[in-house]
């Protein structure tokens, strides 16, 4: 039996999600699909508008067998650290790992992964950095050196994925399947549309048109702005937390009094150094307390979120094989997904997600 493996936000799911795992389906129609999936927060910073145990049952109700979580730790950095997702699978002895693509030239991104594992890359990226270029333009640039051109938003999460793969020396044989939109995209002339078009228009579209029926739930419009402020405020250590670096806390406590909004808040820090998404990914940490004395190079374990008989079948044949623990219910090394969800309910005004944290698990 061959065993698929996908990276997913499902922020929210929608009609180009269902048309990837049908895809999927065609390609290897007597398959396990395997989804690693971002829980309450994503890699770009926000905040996900569907809690996981929606997008989980979702996931389930669309042809996923079995759905693990990416630890939070992971989900909101860059996209090189996001790609430890890629060690989850492996250790669920998954065979391809299937992602969607702008470019959908596997060789193309294969060979741009070597080049990002070479130091004469890497030290132009170092450079670039040195004279004020942003982590992402960097990467950009840097190509340039090899006749590369830009590579497209999504393609960059594909690339890391691969070279995650290499790193591992994972025996996972990458695959992708066109995009039919493009990732950041606000075009809402097709059925299939990308999720950031869908958050960016929510409450001015007819949902229906761009998400299956068994995904449409009710969205949260979460707003964490407030509690970020208050953090910023009276947190006088916030140098310790992920991606606060450089005396920027200074600026922030400068500026947070001035702003009533995240935007005006972005606005006013941001620098070519620290891109809106950066800056997003930095306000999560320091939300959720996330020191960069926490940060973990290794995947401690496994967390399911859910399964389908297939999906639990599958699970049971293969634990006592995996070399980390596998939960299926709550754990000690589950706490700081549970503080997480903490914050996350407060956020989103649902007081029950905390409940759910200790006692859920979605069967199909």
């Amino acid at each position: 039996m061959t065993k698929v493996g996908i990276i997913c936000e499902y922020n929210p799911f929608h009609n180009g999600h269902k048309y990837h795992i049908d895809k999927i389906k065609e390609m290897f129609p007597d398959s396990i699909i395997i989804l690693a999936m971002s829980p309450s927060f994503t890699q770009r910073g926000d905040v996900s508008i569907i809690n996981k145990w929606d997008k989980t049952r979702i996931a389930l109700e669309n042809n996923i067998d079995l759905v693990v979580e990416i630890p939070t730790k992971y989900v909101i950095q860059s996209a090189d650290t996001f790609s430890k997702a890629v060690d989850i699978l492996n250790y669920l002895d998954v065979d391809y790992l299937v992602f969607g693509s702008e470019s959908d030239d596997i060789n193309k991104l294969k060979y741009i992964s070597k080049i990002q594992s070479e130091s004469k890359y890497n030290n132009e990226v170092k450079k670039l950095m040195d004279n004020g270029i942003s982590y992402k333009n960097a990467l950009h640039k840097a190509l340039k050196i090899y006749n590369i051109e830009d590579i497209e938003s999504n393609d960059i999460l594909g690339i890391s994925y691969i070279k995650e793969i290499n790193n591992i020396k994972s025996r996972m044989i990458p695959l992708t399947i066109k995009r039919t939109n493009d990732y950041n995209s606000n075009n809402l002339d097709s059925d299939i549309i990308s999720a950031n078009a869908i958050r960016n228009n929510i409450n001015n579209i007819d949902i229906k048109k761009y998400v299956p029926k068994n995904a449409i739930v009710d969205y949260y419009t979460p707003d964490y702005f407030n509690l970020l402020k208050y953090k910023i405020i009276s947190d006088n250590e916030l140098y310790k937390y992920n991606l606060v670096d450089e005396g920027i806390e200074n600026r922030l406590k400068k500026c947070i009094t001035e702003c009533n909004t995240l935007e005006e808040l972005i606005d006013k820090v941001k620098t070519k150094r620290y891109t809106v998404n950066k800056l997003k990914r930095m306000f999560i940490s320091i939300l959720l307390s996330f020191k960069k004395e926490d940060n973990d190079k290794d995947i401690k374990y496994i967390r399911v979120l859910g399964f389908n008989n297939n999906g639990q079948k599958y699970l049971n044949s293969i634990k006592k094989s995996i070399k980390i623990p596998i939960y299926t219910k709550f754990n000690k090394d589950l706490e700081y997904e549970y503080n997480v969800s903490k914050i996350y309910s407060l956020i989103v005004n649902d007081s029950e997600l905390i409940k759910k944290e200790l006692t859920n698990l979605i069967r199909l």
